[in-house]
């Protein structure tokens, strides 16, 4: 199993802005075979940082949703919001295995 680390910095004048686009990725990821484990937006601390983790089994299973990425109209409709609401400044996408016991 990958677990990929995507954080983000956003405007913290668009929150709800960047709120609406992850709401939409998780039954995307969900849907193509991965599991999302939510998004975390600001509390405390940094008001511009957020971070989502979702994971599937192999990192080929990821590949492979990242091609199917390409012609899926829901991903496509996501990408497009934050195209329009423009919240997400960067973003760094890190993969990270468990270590189990």
């Amino acid at each position: 199993m990958i677990t990929c680390h995507l954080r983000y910095v956003i405007d913290p004048y668009k929150l709800a802005e960047f709120e609406e686009y992850a709401r939409l990725w998780i039954p995307i990821v969900n849907r193509m075979g991965g599991t999302h484990h939510g998004y975390f937006l600001p509390s405390e601390g940094a008001n511009n940082i957020a971070v989502a983790l979702f994971s599937y089994p192999s990192l080929a299973a990821y590949e492979d949703y990242r091609t199917r990425m390409a012609s899926d109209p829901e991903c496509q409709a996501a990408f497009e919001l934050d195209k329009r609401n423009r919240s997400i400044i960067s973003y760094e996408r890190s993969f990270m295995r468990p270590v189990l016991g």
